[in-house]
């Protein structure tokens, strides 16, 4: 198992990786006055510095992070670039119209490739692979709501091309898993080295002549400045981009909720072992479960596997010591066993987890306030590794003023509802993990839906 590193936290797998290079960033040394203010150096505050600097070479730009790049969820992720998005086109089209929501889904589609190209063109080695992702039906229940989901995106006009229906022996030519009745697949999704592509990007961007600086904590945000605990950084415009921090500043405390998921990893595994297993295109993949897993096969021949579980913690509260939690991540290791048995034997090396933002209404946001000089993304409910690029073009062309169709999305210009105060907060949020939880018990023993997932999704609003 992977030593703690000076903050507590676990090591993960990708920040033990070898051929991780860390990105050096110098502290704040007292005041400084920019164009642009970004607090947080994860994937949305790179990719908005990124784009905002290649528009306009001139701009002064300035990210404020307070541990170092890639520290966050960026950097702890499950590495899955995918075109998934947390509301439904339902919801989203409840709240816009059915065309706004289809063209939304479509850049996300757009956005897979394009952020591979991007990469390529910038030379950032994170064992970027567009393998796709298979989701594997391993009951009745979820084999029925497989074949619903096929027809629900046929109903929004999505073909073969976005999502298709596999076999049981289609998704037995992907990967061998247990139980497999069938599945879906969709090849817009990639498997990434995240905190590589964290690394890469502020690399990338500070050729750009961005500043990037490292343990500089933003204490309080005020009108058009920001205090720190190393001096305070004035701006016409800033940009909030903290995902499951955000509820650490007390005016944003509300606005989202840092839920922990937890990752496993297991060693290298041996070319027999790979052919028990599959995955030889790198897919990433899951099974249609209500409380969400997910894995990818590494560069290096690892699986790294993760899903929710963990509880909400009272308050909000972030810490080191929440990354880690022993009866989690052995059930990760008990699905992960169950779902692909070929890995018998196999010795797990990491463990460790984060936090990620979930919003009143599982609807991730972007705005920007001209007026009052402020600009945020997020709440992407642990679908953000492509969503931030999206959130981060976006955010760009709005500060700028330019001429982009990105902000026309409907989730542009729009803000969540608060989450309640405590204690509702805690006992609503954790009840739905074991509403969750129960649900697929209940479908692995039955074969037959839950009714109590389906309760519980039409109370979240999909």
């Amino acid at each position: 198992m992977a030593t703690p590193t000076s903050t507590g936290r676990p090591l993960s797998l990708w920040h033990d990786d070898a051929s991780y290079t860390p990105f050096d960033a110098p502290i704040l040394d007292g005041d400084i006055q920019v164009d642009v203010a970004i607090i947080g150096a994860g994937y949305t505050g790179l990719w908005t510095a990124y784009y905002l600097a290649k528009a306009q070479p001139d701009l002064r730009i300035a990210v404020l992070e307070s541990e170092t790049v890639g520290f966050g969820a960026s950097g702890r992720n499950g590495g899955w670039c995918s075109a998934l998005f947390p509301a439904s086109l339902k919801k989203v089209a409840s709240l816009s119209s059915r065309d706004a929501a289809v063209r939304l889904q479509q850049a996300m589609n757009d956005t897979v490739t394009e952020m591979g190209q991007v990469l390529a063109a910038e030379n950032i080695d994170c064992d970027w692979k567009q393998g796709g992702y298979v989701s594997i039906a391993r009951n009745q229940a979820q084999w029925a709501r497989a074949k619903a989901e096929i027809k629900g995106w046929q109903s929004w006009g999505f073909g073969d091309e976005h999502m298709r229906l596999l076999s049981a022996d289609e998704v037995k030519d992907q990967v061998q898993a247990s139980h497999t009745y069938g599945g879906s697949f969709t090849p817009n999704c990639a498997a990434v080295q995240p905190v590589k592509l964290a690394a890469g990007l502020a690399g990338v961007v500070a050729k750009l002549g961005v500043k990037i600086y490292h343990h500089t904590k933003v204490t309080q945000i005020g009108n058009r400045k920001l205090v720190t605990d190393r001096g305070v950084v004035t701006a016409d415009t800033i940009v909030r981009a903290t995902e499951g921090y955000t509820a650490e500043f007390k005016e944003f405390h509300r606005d989202v909720v840092p839920m922990y998921s937890l990752m496993i990893a297991t060693e290298p595994l041996s070319d027999d072992v790979w052919n028990k297993i599959g995955l030889g295109d790198r897919p990433t993949f899951a099974d249609k479960r209500h409380l969400r897993i997910y894995g990818q096969r590494t560069a290096d021949g690892r699986i790294a596997f993760g899903g929710r579980g963990a509880p909400y913690h009272y308050a909000s509260r972030v810490k080191p010591e929440f990354d880690m939690d022993a009866r989690v991540h052995e059930m990760l290791r008990g699905i992960l066993h169950d779902l692909l048995p070929g890995l018998e034997g196999a010795k797990f090396t990491h463990a460790w987890g984060g936090n990620l933002g979930i919003p009143r209404d599982w609807y991730p946001s972007v705005s920007y306030d001209k007026r009052a000089g402020f600009a945020q993304a997020g709440g992407y409910v642990g679908d953000g590794v492509s969503t931030a690029h999206v959130a981060g073009k976006t955010l760009a062309a709005e500060i700028l003023d330019l001429d982009d169709d990105l902000r026309e999305l409907p989730w542009a210009k729009r803000t969540s509802p608060k989450w309640e105060v405590e204690p509702l907060r805690w006992l609503g949020v954790n009840a739905v993990t074991q509403a969750f939880a129960q649900s697929d018990r209940n479908e692995a023993r039955s074969g037959k839906p839950s009714k109590i997932s389906s309760t519980v999704w039409k109370m979240i609003g999909h």
